[in-house]
């Protein structure tokens, strides 16, 4: 498996875009991948097997994180939720595999220890479990994942009332738990950042402030004035 200690202290660039962009196309996907890294990036986060294949032919030397993000009906888990999606994502090339380790239901009865073992042994790749909660981070650790993440704190309903970045979670996940937390969700300047790593964060994930083309613009163009009303 990977060795995870080279990631230590660095920062992995989440290169997404919304399923409707310009921008979700695989070769623009890899470009971002690959701009990250000689700017310094020391992994990527990645979304479907299709993008994985195609940053893994760009950068064959990488560590990419890899997910595949799926809508189940009357389940809120999304990230990579079941084996299924955990293998293919192993297939396209990730190094680790990143899944929802939220305490909600999961599809067809598997469990994230269940998931967590399967990956171990018949894929051979690591597990990150993004979390919401100090619970959620301390049951994912139990079943075996190799790195928690805050990546869900403020995306579920027992955190709906909280903003990222998740920085008290961050807090109480390293003090609780001897393994690799990373910082992962509303670190939207480098100040956050350094923040995040003095906290005592492992790593630091950065998505929509460096590769949110999209999300970016929309923010930017809700707090400018229309051109019929400029003066």
């Amino acid at each position: 498996m990977l060795s995870l200690q080279p990631l230590k202290g660095g920062l992995i660039v989440s290169c997404q875009a919304p399923a409707d962009s310009p921008l979700h196309d695989r070769d623009i996907i890899a470009a971002f991948a690959e701009t990250a890294v000689r700017r310094g990036a020391i992994a990527v986060r990645i979304d479907s097997p299709n993008h994985i294949e195609a940053v893994r032919s760009r950068l064959p030397d990488i560590p990419i994180i890899g997910l595949w993000k799926q809508t189940i009906a009357d389940f809120d888990v999304y990230i990579t939720p079941q084996f299924h999606h955990a293998e293919a994502v192993a297939k396209a090339g990730a190094d680790i595999v990143a899944i929802d380790a939220t305490l909600r239901k999961r599809p067809q009865g598997e469990t994230v220890a269940d998931l967590v073992a399967r990956i171990h042994g018949e894929l051979g790749k690591r597990v990150m479990a993004d979390v919401d909660t100090l619970e959620a981070g301390v049951a994912a650790a139990k079943a075996g994942a190799d790195i928690v993440a805050t990546t869900l704190y403020g995306y579920t309903n027992a955190t709906q009332t909280q903003l990222p970045p998740g920085f008290n979670l961050l807090a109480q996940l390293v003090a609780t738990l001897d393994m690799p937390i990373v910082c992962e969700g509303g670190i939207s300047r480098p100040e956050l950042a350094k923040q995040a790593l003095e906290l005592g964060a492992f790593a630091i994930v950065v998505g929509t402030a460096i590769t949110g083309v999209d999300a970016l613009t929309t923010a930017y163009c809700n707090v400018t004035l229309p051109n019929e009303v400029l003066p």
